[in-house]
């Protein structure tokens, strides 16, 4: 198993909220180093906990919708037993981290990096011009936390 997974989630048809996937698409183009793998995913669901276990680290890369457009962060993650989502479509990854502790005993070391959007309205993998220029900076950041 590889020890790093990258996770890129958003709707794909709108607009910016598809910077996470289309950043995993970026990276995997590219070609990454021995040890990590990376997958794309509309939403964060339960089943993800599986993919989760016995990783020593996970990038989560999603779009933000408030602050500045273009602005791309680095968060580190904790498991939060306390959030409460309804199980029916989406996980914070916080909670999937929560859940990973609670029925296997570890969570990996986890970071959410974000790139906020500009726009959200209905184009098929299709970023803002503030939000593709966004994508290269947050590309650089997910290298500089999967070298540690």
């Amino acid at each position: 198993m590889d020890k790093t997974l990258i996770i890129g989630y958003g709707s794909p048809i709108r607009g910016d909220d598809a910077i996470g996937p289309l950043a995993v698409e970026r990276l995997v183009e590219r070609g990454l180093p021995a040890g990590v793998e990376a997958i794309a995913r509309h939403v964060l669901t339960a089943e993800l906990v599986t993919e989760l276990v016995g990783r020593e680290r996970a990038i989560f890369l999603d779009a933000a919708a408030g602050g500045e457009p273009g602005a791309v962060q680095v968060h580190r993650l904790e498991p939060d037993a306390d959030a409460h989502s309804t199980m029916a479509h989406f996980l914070d990854p916080s909670e999937l981290l929560a859940w990973c502790r609670q029925l296997y005993g570890q969570a990996p070391e986890a970071y959410l990096i974000t790139a906020t959007g500009a726009c959200f309205d209905y184009a098929h993998c299709q970023l803002s011009p503030v939000a593709e220029a966004a994508l290269e900076r947050l590309l650089e950041q997910v290298e500089r936390v999967w070298v540690g």
